[in-house]
């Protein structure tokens, strides 16, 4: 009789212990859900360190602080509910004495470590500090409701502008890539007096759809695929939310694009099995944390990354030396630089670099950096001969 009772005893405790198990199954499914996208500012933060771990050079990293709007607006970075400070996430490299200091503008979908590759190099010849933009990398990420193109491009100039402030920074050298270099050249426009030399590196903005019309994108346009896809852009669906949607299958997606565009389809160095390894968990974290600075994307591009505001427009009002320096597979077009020139009143030249595409920086970084130092070659240290004479396996447009 005994026996039984604890027979129907172990069985009752059985059943009960089985829903407490399902119970522990799903707490521990709902705490994998909650972290459906496993980013942070910090992680974001601690895998620049992992991939910053690869430089040489000393640097120290900062958030700069802001404040929480320009002096006299009435809206706070841009008209985001919350007045806290906003902070640019800043990498500042130690450098000689008196060297010539470079400010380094990341682009679109990308963040200061992008750089990785160039740090030391350029580090032996500048000052050099790298920025995430603010709404980028491990920046404050405010809410974005800019709902024009004007107010868009403040964002990223004001906000950059407080940010020199913040450094007491000026008589720098601006590099921007890509959408980087059209928010350097916008800045360069409009505050030309901190700024001794331009560097823009495959920049984007520089024509708009009238001015380099594509009979392919007017007709893929037509299509239905086409309409889904301006719907898309117009709708300001960015590549992020893929990223973000994917979920823990996020990452395995980054890994492919990775490999794949630093990897088997590099036009220059591949990147080291240590360096993809980093730059896609880096990039992973930065793409996937909130939704913030990707959202400029359709006001200050039409579908097909045409400038809604082109900086050709404003060629005749150039007002600081400028170097453009394009990888020779680049898919942005050298020529709209080429007919910017046409009506610049400042010095300018154009440099194409072999083996290199629209990540020229990363794909052969010693063109890279031997266009830049030739760029500056007037406001650097003498270095030999090095720099006075152009270099050789570089093409000049």
């Amino acid at each position: 009789m005994a026996a039984e009772e604890m027979r129907r005893a172990s069985a009752a405790a059985a059943t009960a212990e089985a829903p407490a198990q399902a119970g522990s199954r799903w707490a521990r499914v709902w705490q994998s859900a909650l972290r459906w996208i496993p980013t942070s500012t910090d992680r974001t933060i601690a895998a620049e360190k992992r991939l910053l771990s690869i430089v040489k050079t000393g640097y120290v990293q900062e958030h700069v602080n802001i404040g929480s709007a320009p002096p006299g607006s009435k809206v706070r970075w841009f008209r985001s509910a919350s007045d806290e400070p906003r902070f640019i996430n800043t990498v500042t490299f130690d450098a000689k004495e008196n060297a010539p200091t470079l400010v380094m503008v990341h682009g679109y979908g990308a963040s200061q470590g992008f750089f990785f590759r160039n740090f030391d190099a350029l580090a032996s010849r500048f000052r050099v500090i790298a920025i995430d933009q603010l709404g980028w990398g491990g920046s404050s990420r405010p809410d974005f409701t800019c709902k024009s193109t004007e107010e868009t491009e403040a964002w990223f100039i004001d906000s950059f502008e407080e940010w020199r402030k913040a450094k007491n920074l000026s008589n720098f050298i601006l590099l921007g890539h890509s959408f980087g270099g059209y928010v350097a050249a916008k800045y360069a426009l409009k505050h030309p007096e901190h700024i001794q030399h331009l560097i823009l590196v495959g920049p984007a903005g520089f024509t708009s759809e009238t001015e380099h019309s594509s009979e392919w994108l007017t007709k893929f346009r037509a299509t239905w695929k086409g309409m889904l896809v301006n719907h898309l852009w117009e709708s300001n669906f960015t590549p992020q939310r893929v990223i973000r949607g994917l979920g823990p299958w996020g990452p395995g997606l980054v890994q492919r694009y990775t490999s794949a565009r630093f990897g088997t389809r590099s036009t220059g160095d591949i990147l080291t099995d240590q360096e993809s390894t980093l730059l896609t968990d880096y990039i992973y974290h930065t793409l996937a944390a909130k939704a913030s600075g990707e959202l400029c994307l359709k006001y200050i591009f039409s579908f097909g990354a045409f400038a809604r505001k082109p900086l050709l427009q404003c060629a005749s009002d150039w007002k600081v030396p400028t170097t453009f320096i394009y990888g020779q597979e680049d898919w942005m077009n050298y020529q709209g630089a080429q007919q910017a020139r046409k009506d610049m009143k400042v010095p300018c030249e154009i440099i194409r670099v072999p083996q290199g595409g629209h990540f020229v920086f990363i794909d052969n970084p010693s063109g890279f950096h031997s266009a830049v130092f030739y760029g500056c070659r007037n406001l650097l240290p003498p270095n030999g001969e090095e720099g006075f004479t152009f270099p050789d396996g570089l093409i000049s447009a």
